[in-house]
């Protein structure tokens, strides 16, 4: 873990800021971490930390973990349904469909900047072997499946990537490797008629025997579905 921040600027406060990155080390690190790990990420004092600490877990974000340490708290969850709560509706029935269909991890991403953000994942019911992958992973935007997908569901770029135009030509992008090593991807951009480009929808697999074409059928379809039921 490191602080990532080269700096506050001048108009942002310092301890929102540390409280958010409070929140970003424990969901990265999946697990709970001690107020002496986050003071050491932070580069501040225990007791700098550990104020910040506080304060979150006063507003639910954060908690004390049974076996010792702070993991990220209920309110989160409660601030979460407010985010893109349409297009969370309109896409979890049909991510369930299609994770359950392929036996694949299907899941939601939603640009940020210059950087893809998985917004919904959901893993098959039944599968025995599959790759999972989290909410709130990033990637950069023109990498991967899910961000050429994106970049393909709008306009022309200047310099943008021929992958990216193959992918607005087929209506769909397949890559495999440029994330995570060994790692493949199929994803649909989510086309909004009222907002143009909202999502990717996608589909992740290590098999390299499968059928690709048939999982991007797959993945078009249910793509197409969430945008039918988006307002």
């Amino acid at each position: 873990m490191t602080a990532a921040r080269a700096g506050v600027p001048p108009t942002h406060s310092q301890t929102l800021d540390r409280g958010v990155r409070v929140l970003e080390l424990i969901h990265e690190a999946e697990r709970p971490l001690r107020s002496a790990e986050l003071a050491r990420a932070l580069e501040v004092h225990r007791s700098i930390a550990y104020r910040v600490l506080r304060t979150l877990e006063a507003h639910r974000l954060v908690s004390r973990a049974p076996g010792g340490g702070w993991q990220l708290g209920v309110g989160l969850a409660v601030l979460a349904r407010g985010v893109q709560p349409s297009l969370d509706a309109a896409a979890t029935p049909e991510l369930v469909a299609l994770a359950n269909d392929v036996g694949l991890t299907a899941f939601l991403a939603v640009a940020d900047g210059a950087e893809c953000v998985t917004l919904l994942s959901v893993e098959p019911r039944e599968s025995q072997v599959h790759v999972a992958t989290r909410p709130g992973r990033r990637h950069p935007l023109d990498r991967g499946g899910p961000g050429i997908a994106l970049l393909a569901g709008g306009p022309v770029l200047p310099g943008e990537r021929a992958e990216v135009a193959a992918a607005r030509k087929a209506g769909h992008a397949h890559t495999r490797g440029e994330v995570v090593v060994g790692l493949s991807s199929v994803a649909a951009p989510v086309l909004s008629a009222r907002d143009g480009v909202v999502a990717s929808l996608a589909v992740l697999f290590l098999d390299e025997s499968a059928d690709v074409e048939a999982l991007a059928r797959r993945v078009r379809r249910a793509a197409a579905v969430v945008a039918s039921r988006l307002p």
